[in-house]
């Protein structure tokens, strides 16, 4: 297992819990995660705003400037904001997008959520992720968070995690399994 020397997933956690429980102390937990999620999404349909933030020749001063736009833009509360420019002035703002994962990860457990991947070879209606969500929440009796992705790669079928148990119905599952029987014959 390689060793990451840089800023480590651990140091992301601690800027994350260190987020949470200001936020929490401020009661404005479920703004900011909120806000961790709009810069989440930014950060994810913005090529632009990703290449800003892995980009180490920018200067401090600039981005510090952009931060408080996105802040104003995004009618940030004060203590997110503040928090964006630490990251500036630390020069951790390269990891925001770790960091911002981690909190939400950390809101999530702290309400006892658990978190689930599902895919789909068909595109699945949202009436139809809640069904599915509600039945994984009654099964494994708490409440779950379903980050759902349509795959059509899968053929046909559904694969979902839950924790450390997978179930695989995909038609390309079963296909890998035919081919790896055939394989060893």
């Amino acid at each position: 297992m390689s060793k990451d020397t840089g800023f480590s997933i651990t140091s992301a956690e601690r800027y994350s819990l260190a987020l949470y429980e200001l936020s929490n102390e401020s009661n404005i937990l479920t703004q900011i995660e909120e806000q961790c999620s709009s810069v989440l999404e930014l950060i994810n349909t913005s090529d632009d705003f990703k290449n800003l933030i892995k980009d180490p020749t920018i200067k401090q001063d600039n981005l510090l400037k952009i931060t408080n736009s996105i802040s104003e833009n995004y009618k940030f509360e004060t203590l997110f904001k503040n928090f964006l420019n630490f990251l500036v002035q630390k020069r951790r703002f390269f990891f925001l997008e770790r960091i911002l994962k981690s909190f939400v990860e950390i809101c999530s457990k702290k309400r006892g959520e658990l978190k689930a991947e599902l895919k789909s070879a068909k595109e699945l209606s949202n009436d139809e992720i809640t069904k599915i969500t509600d039945e994984l929440t009654k099964n494994f009796s708490s409440k779950i968070k379903l980050n759902y992705k349509y795959d059509k790669s899968l053929i046909g079928g559904l694969v979902f995690q839950v924790g450390s148990t997978m179930v695989d119905t995909s038609i390309k599952n079963k296909l890998q399994q035919i081919e790896n029987r055939m394989i060893e014959a």
